[in-house]
């Protein structure tokens, strides 16, 4: 069995002194990944940069306190790699993958973007790059006999149950119609299976993020942007899924919950 964490921490520095270093002390998960860490390494307490039992890799942005992806594995990678070959988002601590036996597991924070800002174009011009690397990485997956999981932040809801309040986010990044269409593409095209959704088909939700402002998580109006996208034979052999909410606002470490899904190997 392979057991995968994804969560968008807010802030590792911070969230580790809500909970997140409880919450690492206590998941069964063989991998997590993390994003929005916003922290170079040498920042990080020393708990959280190296836990004991953990083999950790960070790649932070080069812009100071923004980004950041972290991957914690049980057992030392075959393989690591920051970014994707991109020129202009290489050093922007947007991804990371690594080799483990049978699989490569990565984690991604896609840009957020806001509509009518570069912060949109960024967006878009990361989404173009990315696509084709996720075609070539499952075919040289594929080429050694491997499966891929991209787990992460994609910022982008992909379907109207994946978001609260659909209706007034129509032209809100996140649910613009050009972003969930290039999510359709990942899935389709480049033929991915987002994990959570295909267990759960007809449900609401579950989402993953929910607004610090009102009262958005008690009432659950949140969004799903946090997900696992798998290759279909590693899709296949999933066994359950789920995202780990917080019993309480208080409870939280982030404004993220992890979302877990377990593989059979």
């Amino acid at each position: 069995m392979l057991t995968v964490t994804t969560a968008n921490v807010n802030g590792l520095r911070a969230a580790a002194k809500k909970g997140f270093v409880e919450w690492l002390a206590g998941t069964a998960a063989d991998v997590v990944c993390l994003q929005e860490v916003r922290a170079e390494a040498a920042q990080l307490p020393e708990e959280v940069r190296a836990p004991e039992g953990w083999f950790t890799a960070h790649a932070p942005a080069a812009a100071k306190g923004r980004a950041g992806v972290s991957l914690y594995t049980r057992r030392e990678p075959e393989r690591l790699q920051v970014g994707f070959g991109s020129t202009e988002f290489d050093g922007s601590g947007r991804y990371i993958e690594a080799d483990l036996p049978g699989v490569t597991v990565a984690s991604l924070y896609l840009p957020s973007g806001e509509v009518g800002t570069e912060r949109q174009d960024e967006k878009i011009r990361f989404m173009d790059e990315f696509l084709p690397y996720l075609k070539g990485l499952k075919e040289r997956s594929a080429a050694d006999g491997r499966e891929v999981v991209v787990c992460g932040d994609w910022n982008i809801a992909h379907q109207e149950a994946d978001l609260k309040n659909w209706k007034a986010n129509r032209k809100s990044s996140g649910f613009l119609p050009e972003e969930r269409a290039w999510l359709t593409r990942v899935f389709d095209e480049a033929a991915y299976v987002d994990v959570v959704r295909a267990l759960h088909p007809d449900q609401e939700g579950p989402y993953s993020w929910w607004s610090y402002r009102g009262r958005a998580f008690d009432n659950d109006s949140g969004w799903r942007i946090d997900y696992q996208v798998a290759t279909p034979g590693l899709a296949a052999r999933v066994v359950k899924a789920w995202v780990e909410r917080a019993a309480t606002h208080g409870e939280r470490w982030s404004d993220h919950a992890p979302v877990t899904a377990v593989y059979e190997l």
